[in-house]
């Protein structure tokens, strides 16, 4: 048998061993067999392929029609509740939870052309996330500040917040997410400093829980010239305009 012929054979033995196969099982062994993690809030992009992320939400839709059944609500008759399983499943895959599945947006970067090294400010950035814990809405305001030098990256205003969205749009907590961020905005500009600041109200404390609609939750991480320089950092705290 011809070397071309053998490999048309495997792979419709492939093929057929493969059919039937859930596709997230599929997208979790590709993941394990690059000793990757596949956290809440990790992206796995770089292991779905064309094609699957339509499958998994047909897979979604299906597990979360048997999560409404386990309910005992009676989505045949239910005229609300009749396409609920298939707009949830869009919600997770395509909106809250879409920076699990798709890759990082593209950002053009621009050399520091005129040497700029003074402090600027990006914010406040609208956040919408997802506690990890209860899958509730997590919506809150970040602030980025940037100490660029001669090397760093320079990066329009609005990239800013689409890297935010990104990481953001994962079942998250906080303190995690904003460390997320700080690392991603440090590796794409390589600034001599960052600042970040986050503030959010998490449904998980006023929807559910103790019910405190007006407890918020506020942490910053400082990089480099923020975390040695304490008048530089007390600067950007101070032209922050936080309103209660």
């Amino acid at each position: 048998m011809t070397s071309s012929l053998i490999s048309a054979a495997l792979s419709t033995t492939l093929a057929g061993a493969d059919e039937g196969v859930p596709v997230s099982v599929k997208i979790r062994e590709r993941v394990k067999a690059a000793k990757q993690r596949f956290n809440a809030n990790d992206n796995i992009a770089d292991f779905i392929q064309p094609g699957e992320l339509e499958a998994l939400l047909d897979e979604v839709e299906s597990k979360m029609q048997g999560v409404l059944d386990s309910l005992v609500i009676d989505t045949g008759n239910d005229h609300n509740t009749g396409s609920t399983a298939r707009r949830v499943a869009k919600m997770y895959l395509n909106e809250v939870f879409k920076g699990r599945y798709l890759p990082s947006p593209r950002i053009t970067e621009f050399p520091n052309a005129e040497h700029l090294n003074e402090l600027m400010i990006v914010g406040p950035i609208t956040v919408r996330s997802a506690c990890s814990h209860h899958f509730v809405p997590v919506i809150g305001r970040l602030w980025i500040g940037v100490m660029p030098n001669q090397a760093t990256n320079v990066i329009g205003l609005s990239k800013y917040a689409r890297l935010a969205e990104w990481v953001m749009s994962r079942p998250q907590i906080q303190e995690e997410a904003v460390v997320q961020l700080a690392d991603l905005i440090m590796k794409k500009t390589r600034p001599d400093g960052l600042a970040l600041v986050m503030e959010a109200n998490h449904y998980c404390m006023s929807w559910r829980g103790v019910r405190d609609m007006d407890s918020k939750m506020l942490n910053s991480v400082m990089r480099g010239v923020f975390l040695k320089d304490a008048v530089l950092r007390q600067e950007f705290l101070s032209l922050i305009p936080r309103q209660r």
